[in-house]
């Protein structure tokens, strides 16, 4: 226990001492920013043009400011954004050892080498965590402050409840970004294997077989209203497990595997 916790808290500190950790906070606010601004739009589109936020000729046709849209623009945004800034975290956590040339001191400490790539899993989850309360928080109070209609305790919890499962689902298939991150030595393999399966969910999606894609998953919740997720069932759940469960053992693997002098 206290080798992990030495090892959790090296990874913390080198998240912290970061700007990372700003620069992913400050992207993932836009969220609940635009999706404030979005719904004071159609609260007065006059008023908007009037401040400049939309041109004059545009026209809005769709949407309702209330709070049931705010929720579910939120559950859409993070569906479509967590995948690529949780993939930005976790390439981070495990490509930086490469670019900045640890990689060879690290593998060389005795601390066993699954302790190290636990404590980094850890990390990259707490992470996500902090970020994703972040956001709701922020969320309320951007909606209390344009003052939408229509909110229910029952309601909050719902969202809420469906934007852990959208994160946590997102966050299960990050082992892999960690697998390619490793394998490729940098970031560059990752962050293109988490743009490549964005563009393969969508596909998916759209040809049907999202429900049996693990990344189409949080894409196909996030769809679907604020208080129900009953349409996804137990099979796509399963195959995000296995993504998981591969993705991990994978990245222990490689990393116990891994030749120091590389």
């Amino acid at each position: 226990m206290n080798t992990f916790l030495a090892a959790f808290w090296a990874e913390t500190l080198k998240a912290r001492r970061s700007k990372v950790a700003l620069l992913t906070a400050a992207g993932f606010l836009i969220l609940p920013i635009v999706d404030g601004l979005f719904m004071f739009i159609l609260k007065d589109p006059e008023r908007a043009r009037t401040m400049g936020l939309i041109g004059v000729k545009a026209q809005i046709t769709a949407g309702v400011a209330d709070w049931p849209t705010f929720f579910q623009m939120l559950l859409l945004g993070t569906a479509t954004g967590a995948g690529i800034l949780f993939a930005f975290i976790t390439a981070w956590v495990f490509g930086r050892e490469f670019s900045d040339h640890t990689v060879k001191e690290l593998l060389a400490l005795p601390t066993p080498r699954g302790i190290i790539v636990g404590a980094k899993f850890v990390v990259i989850a707490l992470w996500m965590l902090g970020l994703t309360l972040m956001i709701f928080v922020i969320g309320l109070g951007i909606g209390t402050v344009v003052t939408i209609p229509d909110w229910s305790p029952e309601l909050q919890w719902a969202s809420f409840w469906s934007l852990m499962l959208i994160v946590l689902i997102t966050s299960m298939l990050v082992p892999f970004v960690a697998l390619f991150a490793s394998a490729g030595r940098g970031y560059m393999l990752p962050l293109g294997w988490a743009i490549l399966t964005m563009a393969l969910a969508q596909i998916a999606i759209v040809m049907g077989w999202g429900d049996w894609f693990p990344w189409s998953v949080p894409g196909l919740i996030a769809s679907l209203s604020g208080a129900s997720t009953e349409r996804i069932e137990l099979h796509s759940y399963i195959v995000v497990s296995l993504a998981f469960i591969v993705g991990i053992a994978a990245t222990f693997a490689w990393w116990r595997n891994a030749d120091q002098a590389q």
